[in-house]
């Protein structure tokens, strides 16, 4: 079956796990060391559970939003992935078609082929992400080139001081190096870490907050006390982010993160968040507790694995389907209405794991 003929998502996750090299699944599934951050993810989503109203008006529910003032026809975004090319030859460009067909927008890697005017020549609206490869000179050069090329934004990476270690990875002797675009590199630098990355501080964010007009979001918050000095330090919305499980080992799950972040950035910034976002109703709760939009990077990538742009833009569509139905049996017309009222702390209703909201993959050919 083509992914574009998919009914659910978990259809699209057991294609692309048929259809990927073992190597390649592993990348895109996995997370850092033990995985216990994937399964916090995971946790935190599911040990919330829904208290629906009823006698409300939901012959007509609307599913739009707004982020950094821009219109989104549902709440959810693609997070940046580097390695797109790894996993459908389209790559980061199919990606942002399907993404802006959809009515929402992506965000592109600095990693991601063929290169970012390139990328932006595929779809309007993007938004470009950033780890730091140069001085304050480069800079200013690489805003410059994403302003000329018209993305909507720039993402700052600033949970990647180094580089995790994902232990599939290592056991399997696989790198996705090679698939990384040097062309933002200059001097074709490693892909992974610099000492720029590493020495990245709050006086960088500064800098870039003067060099460019363009909203600026912060991606890997996770501290209150960090999101509002984000707010402090001129930055549009805070992207609260583990890196989905690829970066620190045991780090608390992004939708318990999220209520305390929301309440430090007061309305100041929007909110955004990803992290082990996998079906629907993960989505609305999240909107629930006061994200403005959900990044989506695993299922992104199983999506476009399975079927190319189609197979990513059928996702986007079948997303669209459940956060309406969701809305509608909670009660909600709108997704202002959503709140945390709607929900309750509740035991897990089956042992959390990095894909347990898709509990058949366990029989995989693949290990997950």
């Amino acid at each position: 079956m083509s992914g574009a003929c998919a009914r659910t998502t978990e259809e699209l996750v057991r294609q692309a796990a048929e259809r990927l090299p073992s190597g390649i699944w592993n990348y895109l599934s996995g997370g850092a060391e033990s995985e216990a951050t994937l399964a916090h993810n995971r946790g935190a989503i599911e040990r919330l559970g829904f208290v629906p109203r009823v006698l409300r008006d939901v012959m007509r529910v609307e599913t739009g939003t707004t982020l950094l003032g821009r219109s989104l026809s549902l709440p959810v975004f693609l997070a940046p992935i580097g390695s797109l090319a790894l996993l459908n030859p389209g790559g980061a460009p199919a990606a942002a078609r399907a993404a802006v067909a959809e009515g929402t927008t992506a965000f592109v890697s600095i990693m991601a082929e063929p290169g970012l005017e390139a990328i932006a020549e595929a779809a309007p609206g993007l938004v470009f992400q950033i780890y730091m490869r140069g001085d304050r000179d480069w800079l200013r050069d690489l805003v410059a080139r994403i302003e000329a090329a018209g993305y909507a934004a720039i993402c700052l990476t600033v949970d990647s001081a180094v580089y995790g270690r994902r232990e599939r990875d290592l056991i399997a002797r696989f790198s996705s190096a090679g698939a990384a675009d040097r062309a933002h590199l200059g001097d074709g630098s490693s892909v992974q870490i610099t000492p720029h990355q590493s020495g990245l501080t709050w006086d960088m964010v500064s800098a870039l907050r003067g060099m460019t007009r363009l909203p600026i979001l912060l991606k890997g918050i996770a501290a209150p006390e960090d999101a509002a000095r984000a707010v402090e330090a001129g930055v549009d919305a805070v992207y609260v982010s583990n890196h989905g499980g690829r970066q620190l080992d045991h780090a608390v799950g992004t939708l318990d993160l999220l209520p305390p972040i929301v309440e430090a950035v007061a309305g100041r910034a929007d909110v955004v968040v990803d992290g082990g976002f996998l079906r629907s109703t993960d989505i609305v709760k999240a909107v629930a507790l006061g994200a403005r939009a959900v990044g989506i990077g695993k299922l992104q990538g199983w999506a476009l694995a399975a079927g190319g742009e189609a197979g990513l833009r059928r996702c986007l569509a079948i997303l669209t389907e459940e956060i309406r139905a969701a809305m509608a049996l909670l009660g909600c017309a709108q997704l202002t209405e959503l709140g945390p009222a709607l929900l309750r702390s509740v035991p897990p209703p089956f042992a959390p794991g990095p894909l347990s909201a898709f509990r058949g993959l366990r029989e995989s050919s693949h290990s997950i």
